[in-house]
């Protein structure tokens, strides 16, 4: 009987180490990759800040800098020397010209003020002195002459938290060297860096995560799914902001294009149709040139949501392709499906009633529709090749007088609704 129990305790003891082991790798492997998450997250969301800063100024330094009034926020800058630096355009009422570095400076003391991402141009030699790099930053400057294109790591703020550094190399353009070229930069040389600071990263703490796996249990296994959900939500927050389109709300172009590939893969793989639906609205420049860009931004938000209302499928997806176009995309759909669909979101469009007096061909906003589907009856190859044929549908809806529905094959044009709305 003793040498019964004793194996009963070998037995209980081992089954309590795998546990303990699975506990173990699980907590390894699982802060490892949240830490890779964390990483990836943060570098693209900087990497998306850095690449509009340098719009921004590309914007600016196309034109040789921009004016605006002198407050006691923007002052000339001591640093630029241009004769036409300040214009007096009326008595008491100044200019001064704001150049592309300057325009960079502006956008990150009012970003610092809000407690949102920070933005610091510095370079090897600053024409001002709050611009030489800090420790990080000449260290990032060393690694961009050695060659290295971008570097983004996760750093602990003062506060504790966990932020995200980002920096990639500014190099001397034409219109760069007005201010620098007394500081022997040719065009094409790396002159800085622009560094992206994200302040709130989500916080990974290895001592909650290794007290939840350590309960055994209920009370572990509760532990590590709240701490799960918790960091998903967190992940999920910075992750949206990378995949949605900040005017509708809807799935950008990146997203969809994600999307495509997949749903494209399984309609292969499934022998299954799948379809899209290019949609374009009708005089959409007209409807901005007449009523505004704000009016316009309104429209776009109207039309997506009634997009989205319009399609019912769990499966079913809306984006926004660029300006105002937006793409449909129906998994396991064939044509006379999507035909049908993509008829439902016109007259959903036409329905919002939104005012067009800029119009030629009706008074409310309307939209052209193309659309394509890939099955195994047709020469649909690829992804590209789907998006093609709905593009040339809409092209042949445009030319036919829009506000229409049209097939990838010409005779599958959808007529007028009888509801009689005005093409």
């Amino acid at each position: 009987m003793t040498s019964l129990s004793a194996k009963s305790k070998e037995s209980i003891a081992v089954l309590c180490m795998i546990w303990m082991a699975l506990v173990a790798t699980s907590f390894t492997w699982t802060y490892h990759l949240r830490k890779q998450e964390q990483q990836a997250i943060g570098f693209h969301t900087a990497k998306s800040f850095f690449e509009q800063i340098l719009v921004t100024r590309a914007w600016s330094a196309r034109f040789g800098g921009v004016y605006v009034p002198i407050t006691d926020t923007t002052q000339p800058n001591p640093y630029l020397d241009d004769p036409l630096k300040v214009i007096h355009a009326r008595e008491g009422f100044s200019l001064t010209k704001i150049n592309p570095s300057y325009m960079t400076r502006q956008i990150s003391d009012l970003t610092m003020q809000r407690d949102e991402v920070r933005f610091d141009l510095t370079g090897f030699k600053p024409l001002r002195p709050q611009n030489s790099p800090t420790p990080m930053q000449k260290e990032a400057l060393e690694q961009f002459k050695a060659g290295v294109k971008e570097v983004g790591r996760i750093i602990q703020s003062p506060q504790g938290q966990d932020t995200f550094f980002y920096m990639a190399p500014l190099k001397a353009e034409k219109d760069c060297l007005t201010c620098h070229a007394g500081q022997g930069f040719r065009e094409g040389e790396i002159m800085g860096g622009i560094s992206v600071t994200l302040p709130h990263m989500p916080k990974i703490s290895s001592v909650a995560l290794a007290v939840g796996h350590g309960l055994i249990g209920g009370l572990g296994l509760a532990g590590i799914l709240f701490f799960g959900a918790s960091l998903n939500r967190a992940y999920q927050k910075l992750r949206d902001q990378a995949i949605i389109d900040a005017l509708t709300g809807i799935p950008n172009r990146r997203h969809l294009e994600d999307r495509l590939a997949s749903e494209f893969d399984r309609s292969k793989r499934e022998r299954s149709p799948l379809s899209l639906i290019m949609v374009d609205v009708d005089r959409f420049k007209d409807f901005n040139d007449f009523y505004g860009h704000r009016p316009g931004d309104e429209c776009l938000q109207r039309i997506a949501q009634a997009m989205q209302a319009a399609i019912n499928r769990p499966g079913d997806f809306c984006a926004r392709y660029g300006g105002e176009e937006f793409v449909v995309l129906l998994p396991q759909t064939a044509s006379v499906g999507a035909l049908s669909v993509a008829e439902r979101i016109r007259l959903a469009i036409a329905g919002l009633e939104i005012p067009h007096e800029a119009s030629s061909h009706a008074k409310v906003v309307t939209a052209s529709l193309g659309v394509a589907t890939r099955d195994e009856s047709n020469a649909v190859l690829s992804s590209e090749d789907l998006i093609k044929k709905a593009d040339a549908a809409l092209y042949r809806a445009k030319q036919a007088g829009r506000n229409r529905v049209v097939g990838a094959d010409d005779r599958e044009i959808v007529p007028l609704h009888p509801a009689g709305v005005p093409r």
